[in-house]
């Protein structure tokens, strides 16, 4: 468990839960907002060591950050529908502090899901300027030939309705006659089975083992633990590195 690192004013505000940080903007120029009973500034960075009030009310500090890996199950919807009981809102709600998924696995999918509330964090990992890394083992309907694999690898592209997608060269190894292993660094909607569905293949289960440097191990389905140190320390650091 770590705490928000210091960050502007109007972003901390709105990770507190007072409301939206455009709103959390109009209060810092309507002169209510308040950082150790002086008027805030819009370009004021502040922290857990600061008061910070709004029309004379302290407000909370944003609640110290959380990271789990959980191991999701084939048949959760990575929804957030109250009213869904295969919803990942029945997995989050029971938790002690509201988090969120970053990204998606769909619900025939079953593996690695990080649960945050770090919404900056979340953003880099998602973005795709980053390229981050995600591994998949993935089973297919019939045996894998070599013109798949090369296929796959350099890239596939496929339409649905008006939008064409392309897929962006990744890894990927055989590993059984109907089985393989893929590393992606973009993260489009159920992406791999649109990619073997535009090459002929359906798949028959997927699971994702790997996000970045977080691995999915021997951690049960249905499980979740919270990241290491060291873990969360690499993660960190490396989603701040950009590459080409």
């Amino acid at each position: 468990m770590t705490f928000p690192a210091p960050q502007r004013l109007a972003k901390w505000i709105a990770q507190s839960g007072y409301c939206s940080r455009r709103a959390a903007e109009r209060l810092i120029t309507q002169g209510v907002v308040s950082i150790n009973g002086a008027v805030a500034r819009h370009t004021d960075d502040v922290s857990a060591l600061d008061q910070i009030s709004v029309h004379g009310q302290p407000l909370p500090a944003p609640p110290a950050l959380q990271y789990l890996l959980y191991h999701k199950p084939v048949g959760v919807d990575c929804n957030n529908r109250p009213d869904d009981p295969a919803s990942l809102y029945q997995v989050l709600r029971l938790l002690p502090q509201r988090l969120f998924a970053v990204g998606r696995l769909d619900k025939d999918s079953s593996g690695l899901l990080l649960l945050t509330n770090d919404g900056g964090l979340s953003q880099r990992l998602m973005h795709p300027a980053y390229y981050h890394e995600k591994g998949y083992q993935v089973s297919t309907d019939k045996s894998i030939s070599a013109g798949f694999i090369a296929s796959m690898a350099a890239g596939v592209s496929w339409q649905l309705g008006e939008t064409r997608y392309q897929s962006r060269r990744c890894r990927i190894t055989q590993t059984a006659e109907q089985e393989f292993y893929i590393v992606l660094t973009q993260g489009l909607h159920r992406q791999i089975r649109y990619m073997c569905k535009a090459l002929g293949y359906r798949v028959t289960a997927l699971k994702r083992d790997r996000l970045h440097n977080l691995q999915l191990a021997q951690l049960p389905e249905g499980q979740m633990r919270p990241l290491s140190s060291a873990e969360l320390h690499q993660l960190q650091l490396l989603s701040t590195l950009p590459q080409p």
